[in-house]
């Protein structure tokens, strides 16, 4: 029989197994890997990253072109009838507006004005929404019923109507459209969050912490927060196109940024009436609206499939196709495409 120490010798000369190649990946990264494998979601970034830049390039367009975003040109920016230029008359790339200033220009402005305001109006509303639902959810009784029949009664309240009753009390203004906006967009974060703080707070988790002494505040915020952070961040990514309609439309009906600033919204305003003549006046910031809402959503539809710990962004293509006809067949797996049978 062999010694042991030769045995032992044996086993310890025996490489290592790769460490890296067993390594478990946390949920966000997992999620970060579906979301770079989703072609989607590459899309959708770069639209919003295209959008980014136009509105960072804003004063460096301004500066090269020698176009103000707001002071008028009739003189050279309207032709001799004073109807706008069309795209690529007088150095204006997309041509210029009814009084003369360049549309390019205006466009990138606005896009500063739409990400402001959609970035703020969001931010504010899912602090406010996520504190009123953590509260809600975690107390409970008449404190949850009394935030529950609020938020109720924000999402059935007409906003349009209450931006005018606040704009005819204290002017139009940027501050009064943040509040606004965040006011009629906080529930909707709200009632999710509560939703989930109701389930959450019934989790072993909690009781531990309960357990060793842990007060309310810190439960909440350092104990039953981080577990809500991917359903937030969904909501706050379709929150911001949102609030970027919600502004364009306040803007278009006179209640939100106000001329000479520039807005997708008032731009689409001052070109109400001018017909096919001047389609560039109409179509380019709508088309900027467009990009910036279609990128917005689709990226939080992405980001809501990456973060679904079911992996359904997955099961697409091919593979999905074999995968869910696996499972109909009762889990037994389709051969690949080639393989013997």
């Amino acid at each position: 029989m062999l010694p042991t120490p030769i045995v032992t010798a044996a086993l310890d000369d025996q490489p290592p197994a790769d460490a890296a190649g067993i390594q478990g990946r946390s949920p966000w990264q997992l999620a970060w890997g579906r979301l770079r494998a989703d072609r989607m979601a590459w899309f959708a970034g770069s639209l919003v990253l295209f959008v980014i830049l136009l509105a960072l390039s804003a004063p460096i367009l301004s500066a090269v072109t020698g176009h103000s975003g707001t002071e008028p040109n009739v003189d050279y920016g309207t032709s001799d009838t004073g109807q706008p230029l069309p795209p690529g008359s007088v150095g204006t790339l997309l041509g210029t507006d009814n009084l003369g200033r360049d549309v390019l220009v205006r466009v990138a402005y606005g896009a500063q004005t739409s990400l402001l305001v959609g970035l703020l109006a969001t931010a504010m509303a899912v602090i406010f929404g996520v504190v009123v639902g953590l509260v809600a959810g975690y107390v409970g009784g008449w404190v949850d019923a009394l935030l529950a029949r609020t938020m109720d009664v924000v999402l059935s309240f007409p906003y349009v109507l209450f931006a005018v009753v606040l704009v005819s009390v204290f002017g139009p203004s940027l501050l009064i459209l943040l509040f606004v906006i965040a006011f009629f967009s906080w529930a909707t974060i709200g009632r999710i969050v509560r939703g989930q703080t109701l389930s959450q707070r019934e989790k072993e988790y909690v009781e531990a912490a309960h357990s060793i002494g842990a007060g309310p505040i810190r439960i909440m915020f350092i104990e039953i927060l981080p577990n809500l952070i991917a359903p937030v961040i969904v909501l706050a990514t379709l929150l911001i196109p949102a609030a970027i309609v919600f502004e364009a439309s306040l803007s278009f009906l006179g209640l939100g940024t106000q001329p000479p600033v520039a807005s997708w919204g008032n731009m689409l305003s001052d070109a109400e009436g001018t017909g096919f003549e001047a389609w560039w006046f109409y179509l380019f910031p709508g088309l900027a609206l467009l990009i910036t809402t279609l990128g917005f959503n689709l990226l939080g539809d992405s980001i809501r499939d990456a973060l679904d710990p079911r992996g359904d962004a997955l099961l697409r293509g091919k593979a999905g196709k074999r995968r869910r006809k696996a499972r109909a067949n009762g889990g037994a797996p389709e051969p690949a495409t080639g393989a013997p049978g």
